[in-house]
This record gives C-alpha cells, structure tokens and sequence, in this order.
C-alpha cells in the first residue's frame, strides 16, 4: 500500500518570521486561506482557515526575504503534527506544514482554481 502525506496550500500571508540556523534561513508563515459559499439562507460566507507553514531555504525554496505580509503564495509540502505541553501544563497538539516548494504569486488570477 502506497502512503501519501502531501498538502497543497494557495493563500495570503499574514505574517512571517526569519530566522537563521547556522546560516540556513527557516521562515515560519502564517498563511491565510478562505473557502466561499452560502448557508441555507443563501448569504455568502467566507470560511477562513489559518497555516502554520515551515519553510527552510534550499534547492526548491528560495527568496524568503522577499516574502511579506499580503504575499500570495501558493505551498506544497506535508503535514506535521506535534505534541507538547503548554505553559498552563495542558497538553496540546500543534500542525505545522513542512514546506517542500514555495512559488510567489505574481498573478492575481492564478489565486483561484477549481477543486
């Protein structure tokens, strides 16, 4: 059985952080993705989803420093889930997505596409 953990992600930034490792760049994002429709009402919603996203400058990843907030980004990578203990002691469960390519959306139009 083949196994498959991929995640593909176009969306707004709303907030990034560089940092440097031994001279390797790590950004984490927090990227903004909305999903539209109508409720029973027929009222229009938008349904915002926020990501934690990790990228690490590299072969496939590239330009970090240009990414800002408002930067639309489209992301492929695969889901991470960890467990740690919170400052209050409560135990808790955090997702972060590992970024495996990053591209810079120049074009507004290529924002939306059809699931």
């Amino acid at each position: 059985m083949e196994q498959l953990n991929r995640v593909e992600l176009k969306g707004i930034v709303g907030n990034v952080r560089i940092q440097t490792y031994d001279e390797n760049k790590m950004a984490r994002i927090g990227l903004a993705t909305n999903f539209a429709y109508k409720d029973r009402e027929g009222t229009a919603v938008i349904d915002t989803s926020w990501h934690n996203v990790i990228a690490w400058e590299g072969r496939n990843i590239q330009g970090l420093d240009k990414i800002e907030k408002g930067t639309k980004l489209h992301v492929l990578g695969r889901i991470r889930y960890q467990n740690y203990t919170g400052v209050d002691g409560i135990d808790r469960i955090g997702t972060d997505i590992l970024a495996s390519q990053i591209k810079v959306i120049d074009d507004p139009s290529q924002m939306s596409y059809e699931m």
